[in-house]
């Protein structure tokens, strides 16, 4: 996303060097490329970038509670040789958002932003002089995809022609990896209840990316049919926050969408299992599966610090 100046007071000349990371689509598929090198380098040898961003302050702004993001990318600046402030609360509330923005931009040399609306996001990128990044809106979370498909190619090495199936919620978990997958000709297939489809936006600039990169894409309302064959079979929780108050409703509908042992037969003798956590075991997902040689959801895990470390070097350093 390009800055935008303004009149309004107080506001100063965007840098004419900073870059967003408010959606998946802000990296190019070369970028993309290079980012996923960059981590593989940064994860085996991270005492050579351990002063790649001394003197960098970054702001962490959370709309939502967090465990893997907060942890991830506080330690990940911090490894870097950078420090974060981190400031939890509704974006907005007691100040417009971009009075915020100007405030962390003078002070602060990114911002990083876990927030509700996808609108916070952009507003944030607007208003700042500084590389925003999207930890999660509603639309997307662009960090987790960029760490799922790491966690791919360390397993598979070669991502070209694998296939990802993702079962339940058309979530923003689900349009940033369909996002992801599919520039990087991974075929993607997802199966979710009519009422909780994907954006359809989204998914037109999927079926652009996947007849430019030659990967398959397919939404279907059946499960079998999305993990027939799948190298990765990846699910989410049914009811997000915000949500609770659909959970009753979600449970009914996403009853025949659990991923259990007998889905995970129809994929692939090699495939594995794949969840961003935090896990409901026995709903979207069995114990017997989470706790599976099959499943790789503590690697995904880890490699949001790897992964997010290489996304600040190319935004800051």
């Amino acid at each position: 996303m390009n800055k935008h100046s303004s009149t309004r007071p107080g506001r100063r000349l965007p840098k004419a060097a900073a870059r967003d990371f408010t959606c998946d689509l802000d990296l190019t598929p070369d970028e993309l490329v290079r980012l996923l090198d960059l981590t593989a380098r940064l994860k085996a040898t991270p005492a050579r970038y351990a002063q790649a961003l001394r003197g960098r302050y970054i702001s962490l702004l959370f709309e939502k509670p967090s465990l893997r993001t907060r942890v991830t990318f506080e330690l990940a600046i911090k490894q870097l040789g950078g420090d974060s402030i981190f400031d939890a609360g509704r974006i907005g509330g007691r100040e417009p958002l971009e009075d915020i923005a100007r405030n962390l931009d003078r002070w602060t040399q990114a911002i990083v932003a876990r927030t509700f609306s996808q609108q916070t996001i952009e507003e944030l990128a607007r208003w700042a002089g500084v590389p925003v990044i999207n930890a999660l809106s509603d639309l997307y979370h662009p960090c987790q995809a960029l760490a799922d498909i790491f966690t791919l190619r360390e397993r598979f090495r070669e991502l070209r022609g694998l296939k990802l199936a993702f079962v339940g919620d058309g979530n923003n978990v689900a349009h940033s990896l369909m996002l992801t997958a599919t520039r990087l000709g991974v075929d993607f297939a997802l199966a979710t209840p009519a009422r909780y489809g994907p954006n359809p936006e989204i998914v037109r600039q999927a079926e652009g990316l996947a007849a430019a990169s030659g990967a398959g894409l397919k939404i279907t309302r059946r499960p079998e049919e999305a993990v027939a064959g799948a190298n990765a079979v990846y699910t989410d929780v049914w009811t997000s926050m915000g949500q609770e108050n659909e959970a009753a409703e979600r449970r009914r509908s996403f009853r025949r969408y659990q991923v259990n042992e007998k889905l995970m037969e129809l994929a692939r003798p090699d495939a594995v299992f794949m969840h961003c956590l935090p896990a409901k075991r026995g709903e979207e997902v069995t114990e017997a599966v989470i706790e599976s040689n099959r499943s790789v959801v503590f690697d995904q895990a880890e490699n949001r610090l790897h992964t997010q470390k290489a996304l600040l070097l190319m935004l800051l350093a």
